[in-house]
């Protein structure tokens, strides 16, 4: 097992405490007691360390799991989605495949809020941030906290 950066395990935090920020639609899990899906799509560059953060914890009484996703078929069982930027050149048909659906996308691609993703983690200060696309989140039928709005160093009403 190799070793995960500072900067990666600081986005695995981030990612768990995004899923304590975010509220979904109830129609967004088959029950009460559904697991909320963190999906990984591309090289997961967080290893082992996702799954630990996420183990035993719940979400509104949906406990959080992780999947490592390979295909766009299937990106809507996801609740989060780490897109990660070994798949930019596929960001269209991915951000497409969840388009309309309550899956809160997160990468760190530039461009990302642009393109309609959510989250893009950016680096400011020395030190891992991130950016909210907030009306692409709307769009979806997410809402965001606006204690994790403020934490943003950029949020954006819409493109």
């Amino acid at each position: 097992m190799s070793e995960v950066s500072a900067d990666y395990r600081e986005k695995v935090a981030f990612l768990y405490h995004f899923s304590q920020f975010v509220e979904w639609p109830t129609s967004a899990f088959s029950s009460p007691t559904a697991p909320l899906v963190v999906g990984v799509f591309g090289n997961n560059p967080f290893g082992d360390e996702l799954v630990r953060e996420v183990r035993g914890q719940c979400i509104n009484g949906h406990p959080l799991v992780v999947h490592q996703m390979s295909s766009p078929p299937g990106l809507q069982n996801c609740h989060i989605l780490f897109l990660n930027p070994s798949e930019k050149k596929r960001l269209p048909q991915i951000l497409g495949a969840v388009r309309g659906g309550p899956v809160l996308t997160v990468s760190e691609t530039d461009h990302f809020l642009e393109a309609g993703g959510m989250i893009n983690f950016v680096h400011a200060d020395g030190r891992v941030r991130f950016e909210i696309n907030e009306a692409a989140a709307q769009q979806a039928g997410l809402k965001i906290s606006s204690q994790l709005l403020a934490l943003a160093t950029r949020t954006e009403a819409g493109y």
